[in-house]
């Protein structure tokens, strides 16, 4: 009875560890991602916004290097950029799970300039806290951005 009890209670945390995935993966990168996080008055002011770097292969991978490290992005929207959790990290039921930067809807739907200035103010009605200038400077969010557009490319 209790090889029994303790297979079904192993079966039970499968179960649950499935759904919780799967919950996660459907929500990363889901049309709640498209909605606007740059409030409508600060639309004009947030595309004015351009990349005055040129991505190369060496700025892309100084990008990546502050995405993994300094800017802390991989700790919240994964290695991958799926908005999925690194390993270890979970978040709560209740809240909105980041960004998916590999869903080609998600690309396309934002600017540079938009990225730059969720960057500088956050991103109101999510966990993203502004970052700029107290954690990265410009040229380290650009390459972040520039890093960004790498996701979901094959």
């Amino acid at each position: 009875m209790k090889i029994l009890k303790q297979k079904i209670q192993s079966k039970t945390w499968i179960i649950v560890a499935m759904v919780s995935f799967a919950c996660a993966s459907v929500w990363a990168g889901s049309a709640g991602d498209l909605q606007p996080r740059v409030p409508s008055d600060r639309i004009e002011q947030a595309l004015s916004f351009t990349n005055p770097f040129t991505p190369t292969e060496e700025f892309i991978a100084s990008g990546k290097k502050l995405y993994e490290g300094k800017g802390w992005c991989a700790y919240c929207h994964g290695w991958e950029g799926t908005g999925a959790p690194t390993e270890g990290r979970t978040f709560p039921p209740d809240i909105k799970m980041p960004t998916n930067f590999a869903d080609a809807a998600w690309q396309a739907a934002r600017s540079d300039g938009e990225l730059f200035w969720v960057l500088i103010h956050g991103s109101h009605g999510t966990d993203m806290v502004a970052y700029m200038p107290q954690y990265i400077t410009d040229k380290e969010a650009w390459q972040i951005i520039s890093y960004l557009r790498t996701f979901g490319k094959t």
